[in-house]
Parts: structure tokens; sequence; C-alpha cells
């Protein structure tokens, strides 16, 4: 997908685009007059414009022009002030998708935006619409190592666990490993071990000759055969009965083993790709888990970190979701807002990716809006979670201060920190009864310093020390 080009000759209004674009993951490129635009169209487009009206040298009526000129079918919002009515009735007659009056709302912004990308990538023929799915999504630093793991382990045939809680993509991980690896050309073949009876799972395992038990009306080959030269990953296998554990150790240490019923030794040409939820030392220790197997797969160890310890991920995944999910159902993706979004990255998360894509794919069938507010969450959602009083606040700082730059005010560093300062220093006294000292240990300044503060800021004591 091309950037959205915005263009504008307020550089308050730029930044506050820039801002909201960033966060939604949408590719951008700011223009500070129209004749900029109009230049970088010789040799560039973007997937849809925004264009301010009135601003020096070329108008934005004149960049619409231009555009359309070239590029007919690029949408394009104008944005004007209410006084401009004129100028957007000019505006729809050239050709404008769409016009964002001003004052506007970021996120009004950024739905109509959505809206203009969705009809651009419609008149492309939807061929950007469905990009390629990346193997695992993750910016946190946990996955970065998880990601490093995997690139360092791209020439290699190494045994490895991959250990994490339920719902972390151990699978998914497993799938990387082996497409990146020297048997990528080969099958990936996965079995649930934890997911069928020992006697079934012993014959999808190792295969059985014909007649080797009750029903086995033919020879069937088992997964280490139908992975030969490839991958087998065995999921759950912390699950694994002790007699199986016993075989697959053989397996592991000679490279060869029979079918049930047979007496020909198979040669094993396989990597094996283990996975567990569970903590394998501790069943060993207790006696349930074979330590010499858990010393032969444990060469390599990756652990998967839980979402809860990589929070900063859930808005890029569920992002990703949603419009996964609009894909498969053939329907308009929604999107979250800012305080669903705050409300989804505070929870905890005990399934983990999968339980936040469960809910994605809830969300894309039930709730009545395109933007999910903290209401439409499932109910269980929110009767577990509750959005941390950390991104309460920060939230409310974000659009305390897009207000304001949208209002054109300056200065803001100053009277914002003012009004911080007012507010810890009056809580602080309110505390403490009044009792300046103890307000000052607390906030971690001198006596002095809270009696100048207190004299700077007006603030109102009820009692002193």
């Amino acid at each position: 997908m091309k950037p959205v080009w915005v263009v504008d000759d307020d550089r308050s209004i730029r930044w506050v685009f820039e801002k909201a674009l960033s966060r939604e993951g949408i590719p951008y490129k700011t223009f500070g007059l129209a004749e900029d635009a109009m230049h970088a169209l010789e040799h560039d487009s973007p997937q849809v414009l925004v264009s301010d009206i009135r601003m020096p040298g070329a108008s934005g009526l004149e960049l619409l022009q231009n555009v359309k000129d070239r590029y007919p079918q690029l949408p394009v919002i104008v944005m004007t002030a209410f006084s401009d009515l004129e100028s957007a009735v000019a505006a729809f007659q050239g050709g404008a998708f769409e016009y964002l009056p001003k004052p506007f709302d970021v996120d009004q912004a950024v739905d109509l935006i959505r809206r203009a990308l969705d009809e651009s990538l419609r008149e492309e023929g939807g061929q950007e619409s469905a990009p390629a799915s990346p193997e695992i999504l993750g910016q946190a630093q946990s996955m970065q190592e998880v990601f490093r793991a995997i690139g360092r382990l791209s020439n290699s045939n190494a045994t490895v666990l991959i250990t994490g809680e339920s719902g972390t993509g151990k699978e998914l991980v497993a799938r990387a490993l082996h497409r990146h690896s020297p048997r990528s050309a080969k099958p990936f073949i996965a079995i649930n071990t934890a997911a069928m009876p020992k006697d079934l799972l012993e014959s999808e395992l190792f295969g059985h000759e014909r007649g080797a038990f009750t029903g086995a009306q033919a020879m069937h080959r088992g997964r280490f055969e139908q992975a030969e030269a490839g991958t087998l990953f065995l999921d759950e296998i912390g699950d694994m009965p002790a007699d199986l554990q016993t075989r697959l150790l053989r397996v592991l240490s000679d490279a060869q083993f029979y079918r049930v019923g047979g007496h020909q030794p198979l040669r094993a040409n396989v990597r094996v790709i283990a996975a567990t939820h569970q903590d394998l030392e501790t069943r060993v220790r207790d006696g349930l888990f074979r330590e010499d197997l858990y010393h032969r797969l444990n060469v390599i160890r990756l652990r998967l970190p839980s979402l809860r310890e990589r929070r900063e991920d859930v808005p890029l995944l569920a992002r990703y979701f949603l419009a996964k999910s609009a894909r498969d159902l053939g329907v308009d993706p929604k999107r979250l807002s800012e305080a669903a979004m705050s409300f989804l990255a505070a929870h905890d998360w005990p399934g983990n990716v999968r339980q936040l894509e469960n809910v994605c794919h809830w969300l894309t069938v039930m709730a009545p809006a395109q933007t999910i507010e903290i209401a439409d969450l499932p109910p269980e959602l929110r009767s577990e979670s509750k959005p941390s009083a950390e991104a309460d606040w920060t939230l409310a700082l974000q659009r305390e201060v897009d207000k304001a730059l949208l209002r054109g005010e300056s200065n803001l560093m100053e009277a914002l920190s003012r009004r911080f300062e007012r507010v810890l220093v009056s809580q602080a006294l309110a505390h403490t009864g009044g009792r300046r000292i103890e307000a000052a240990m607390l906030l971690g300044i001198g006596r002095n310093t809270i009696t100048r503060k207190i004299a700077e800021l007006g603030i109102d004591e009820r009692t002193d020390s």
C-alpha cells in the first residue's frame, strides 16, 4: 500500500496526522505546500490524499484538480473550516471523495481515511487489500529475541524445544523454523500428542502393519514416515505417555523405528521440534517425564513470552486479526477506539494470542458499529479486566494535547506542565492533611521547593504544617 499524503501549511495539523496515522500503522508523507505535493506527483502518487483548501500559494482546490487530471480514481479528502462551505461544494464538484470540517475529531479523521483507503484498494482490483500474511507478528523486545533465534537456526537441523503458555504461537514458530531451514522443501508434519489416546497415538506416530491389531485392514504410514527429510512437530510433548516416551527416545537416539506390528527397522531422517506449555523440569522431578528424553529434546530451547509480557504488541495484533477476520467474512474491517485498544492492552490474556484472535473474530461479527468501543467488547472480557490507571491518564493526556493542537494553542509544554504539577502538589497535600514536609517527601522534593510551588501555582491549602 502506498502512503497517505497530508498537505497543510499548519505544522500542528501535520503533526496530529503523523501521530494518528503512525499509531494506526498507516504509512504517510506530509507536505507544507500544495506546490510541493504537485512536484511529488510528477514521479510518485499516494494511496489517498488529504489536503487543506486555504494555503499560501496554490490552493487545495488547485491541487485537487491537478491530482484528478493525473489520477482520476485517487480519493481526495479536503479539509475546510465551516465558513468555507462554498469551497467544500466546489471540492465535491471537482471530484473530492469527502471533506473534513475543521476543527475535526482525530478518530473521525482516521475513520474517513480508512474508508478512502478501502475505496482506493477496491479501485485497484483488490490487489493490495489482502497482503501476504506475516509468519509471526511482534515488535516487543522479547519477540525480537525469538526472531533472532529463528534467524540463527536457519541453517541448522538441531532439535528444538519450544516452551510457553497455551496460545502463544508455538506451532507458528515451529513452522517458521521449518520454513527457514535446509529442510524447507520437504514436509512439515504436526501432531498434538495430548489430543489422542495412547494406542492411537503410537500408530499415528510410527504407523502400523496390516493386521497389527483389530481393524488394521491395511498398512499405515505414521508421522515419522510422512515427515521424511522434513520436520516433525510434536506439540504438548509433556503429556506423552511413558511408554511412548521410551519409543521416541529410541528414535532420537538411533534414528530408526518400527511400525506397530512390524519387524523391519525404518530409518528416520526427520528433524524433531517439540513444544509444551508445561514445566518439563518439574515433570522430570516428579517422575512423569523421562530425564534422558528431556535432554534429547532440550538441545536448543526457545521460550515464547505470554501476551501480558508483550502488551505493546496488542494493538498490532488486534488490527491484524480484525483485518483478517474481515477478509475471511467478506465484510468491511472494524477498528478499535483508543479507549477500547487501551482496555485490551491492559488485559492479562490468559489465552494469549489465540484468545485475542478469537475476541477480534467475535467483534467482527457482533460489534454493532465500525468503531469498537469498550461497551462493545465481550461481556466476559469486561468483567475480567479493567484498564490500568496508567492507560487511563495517559490516554486522557493524549486527547487533551490533540484538542489543544487542533485549537491552535501554543506554549503547551509550560501550560500542561503547570497543570500537572498543580495536581501532584495538591493531591499530596490533601493526602497528608496539608503537612508540607510529608507531602514533599512523598513527591521526592524538598520543603523549600514545595513551598515555592505552592506560591507559584496558587494552591489554596486548607491546613498548614
